[in-house]
């Protein structure tokens, strides 16, 4: 009798244990890992298959802000291996029309951000920013704004010159037959700012309203003339602006006492040495130069200083001779 009770015994110890042993593999199998990244930081827990991803961080003790981001949502369901990542809202800072805002976020896009800080884009305005996907602490965005406008304006158009040979003017001589004219043209211009700061203009139509007229000059091409009895064949004339003077103690450039017909000019204009013959004045060499002889300025040499005053200063015509 007692040997029976025995194994009745044995049989509900075993019912027991397998229960217990079957409850507590239930108990795990029910549990299903996940983890948590947060602050830096990764947490691998196990929750049962009715948490939501709010429970498993408020079993955490995991605190979450107003601009925290979560992925999955706080009402999404944990299943095993779920991946918990929560983003920390963060400050960005928007210029724009000459005022600063600051948003707290998560990561968003900068257009989204832009929207958030309650900013409006025009079509032509410039983000100035990092090229980044998405937004990132600390950053920094500036809307510059891009305005255009279109004005008018008159533009002359200049006058070409137009040259003929005259066989009557000494060569290096030249005479305005027809004085020339600038045209006018009617420009549309478009102006782009930024910030209303102009930064390019162009011009995209323009309108011929005036042609204009060229100017005609007649070129001497004669290199020989006669003066009196003279033949006189030369390289060029020139119109030059003639003073005098006399001696003054001092030699000449070229280290000689000056003499009646030497001149001093501008060796740039005519080169020193030339010979030359001078209207009112007769035959002369460049032999000597001045501090105020520059350009188409010569310099008489007479003998006298009444002869310099009586010559005072006139225009003259000037050949330099072969």
């Amino acid at each position: 009798m007692g040997i029976v009770w025995s194994k009745k015994r044995a049989y509900q110890v075993a019912a027991i244990l397998a229960t217990v042993l079957f409850l507590v593999s239930m108990f795990f199998a029910l549990q299903k890992p996940v983890s948590i990244q947060a602050d830096g930081k990764v947490i691998k827990g196990r929750v049962f298959f009715a948490s939501t991803v709010g429970d498993v961080l408020k079993d955490t003790e995991i605190k979450i802000g107003q601009y925290d981001k979560v992925e999955p949502s706080l009402n999404s369901g944990v299943k095993r291996g779920t991946s918990i990542i929560v983003t920390r809202g963060f400050t960005i800072k928007i210029s724009a029309d000459g005022e600063t805002r600051e948003i707290i976020t998560a990561p968003i896009t900068v257009k989204e951000a832009i929207n958030l800080a309650g900013v409006k884009l025009g079509d032509e305005d410039i983000v100035k920013t990092v090229l980044t996907s998405q937004t990132f602490p600390g950053q920094e965005i500036e809307i510059i704004r891009v305005t255009e406008e279109k004005i008018t304006e008159e533009e002359p158009i200049p006058f070409q010159v137009e040259k003929t040979t005259d066989q009557t003017l000494e060569k290096g001589l030249s005479k305005t037959l027809k004085q020339g004219k600038n045209g006018i043209a009617l420009n549309t211009l478009k102006i782009i700012y930024h910030d209303g700061n102009e930064v390019k203009r162009e011009v995209v139509d323009s309108k011929t309203v005036e042609e204009p007229q060229n100017k005609l000059i007649a070129m001497g091409s004669i290199t020989s003339v006669s003066r009196g009895a003279q033949r006189l064949n030369f390289q060029e004339a020139k119109y030059m602006h003639a003073s005098a003077y006399t001696y003054t103690g001092n030699r000449t450039a070229t280290g000689k006492n000056p003499t009646v017909g030497t001149v001093a000019v501008d060796p740039a204009v005519i080169p020193m040495g030339s010979r030359l013959y001078i209207e009112g004045y007769g035959y002369a060499q460049a032999a000597d130069t001045g501090g105020s002889i520059r350009g188409n300025r010569i310099d008489v040499f007479m003998e006298d200083r009444t002869q310099c005053l009586n010559w005072g200063v006139r225009n003259v015509k000037v050949y330099i001779l072969e």
